[in-house]
């Protein structure tokens, strides 16, 4: 066990931004060395089923919640899985695929903690909490943009899934240790995804890096851009790092010190020094830019990723 795989968890609603986030760490870590799992593979039914049956993706009843269970348990075993494959595009499934896990394994989707032994299964628990009129407006970029539905059939199912998002998804977010949240600056309620803000909850479930000295309120030479306070979170203490989309490289690279520091491994990592290619998101025009707080979101998990990878037993 002691050269099992770690196995980082990222759950959110749909379009919260949990493949943007996931293909980042994953270029972090070296795609060589890391896994993806869906977990919206496991759907019981097909599209044109669900809708027969007047039943959501999101619902755990349209979901082989037991076979993730037992997946994830063959994972963290360092075992090999025969995975389902939904196609997102026509609706069906595809062939399944035969998955070896690697160093490292992100499971993403919908319902990746909806039960106990699923969540026992990961190291590193991540839950994406964008406000829903920034999702909606993901999610109508990408559905009418990649998977071809028009505007009015993305806001219609917006409008029909919104209670099992409420029931099953949403709640969810307390078996997380990270719970991230990328939101428009308050004098910009319209930005392009460059300039957001992104909103860090540090849970005490894991053991975070020390920043307290480099965000220190009565020497804080960062500025207003980065931010580290303490708060509550679901009436239970936290840390909560905020990190705005107008911060300076020279900001950005002095907290990203703190975490490269602490963790050998993870110096040749950063993403300002040795690897550029993270924190990347596509412009309105198909630029590829670079977002800082994605870019440190990315690096903070694979901060714990390698933290875990430390202590596993």
């Amino acid at each position: 066990m002691s050269n099992r795989p770690i196995i980082l968890g990222i759950v959110g609603d749909s379009a919260a931004g949990k493949t943007t986030l996931t293909r980042g760490i994953a270029n972090i870590l070296g795609e060589e060395e890391v896994t993806i799992i869906c977990t919206d593979d496991y759907h019981r039914y097909d599209r044109k089923q669900r809708a027969e049956l007047g039943i959501s993706a999101l619902h755990p009843d349209c979901n082989y919640l037991d076979i993730i269970e037992q997946h994830l348990g063959l994972l963290r075993r360092g075992q090999p899985i025969l995975k389902p494959i939904y196609n997102h595009s026509t609706g069906c499934f595809d062939p399944p695929e035969y998955i070896q896990p690697q160093k490292y394994v992100i499971v993403e989707g919908l319902l990746g903690y909806s039960t106990h032994a699923a969540r026992d299964s990961y190291d590193v628990k991540a839950y994406l909490a964008p406000p829903e009129p920034l999702r909606a407006d993901w999610k109508i970029k990408r559905d009418t943009g990649k998977r071809g539905y028009t505007k009015e059939q993305v806001l219609d199912q917006l409008r029909k899934r919104k209670d099992d998002s409420e029931a099953f998804i949403r709640p969810q977010r307390q078996w997380a240790d990270l719970i991230v949240t990328f939101y428009p600056p308050v004098e910009d309620p319209n930005p392009n995804d460059l300039l957001l803000n992104v909103r860090l909850t540090l849970r005490p479930t894991l053991p975070h890096p020390d920043m307290t000295q480099l965000l220190n309120p009565t020497g804080n030479h960062l500025g207003e851009a980065i931010r580290l306070n303490l708060d509550r979170d679901m009436s239970k203490p936290v840390d909560v790092l905020e990190i705005d989309g107008h911060a300076t490289q020279e900001q950005v690279m002095e907290l990203e010190h703190v975490l490269c520091n602490e963790v050998p491994h993870l110096g040749q990592f950063c993403s300002l020094q040795g690897n550029e290619d993270i924190g990347k998101i596509m412009g309105t025009t198909g630029e590829i830019l670079q977002s800082y707080p994605l870019a440190l979101t990315q690096l903070l998990i694979t901060f714990h990723m390698l933290k875990a990878a430390e202590v596993k037993v």
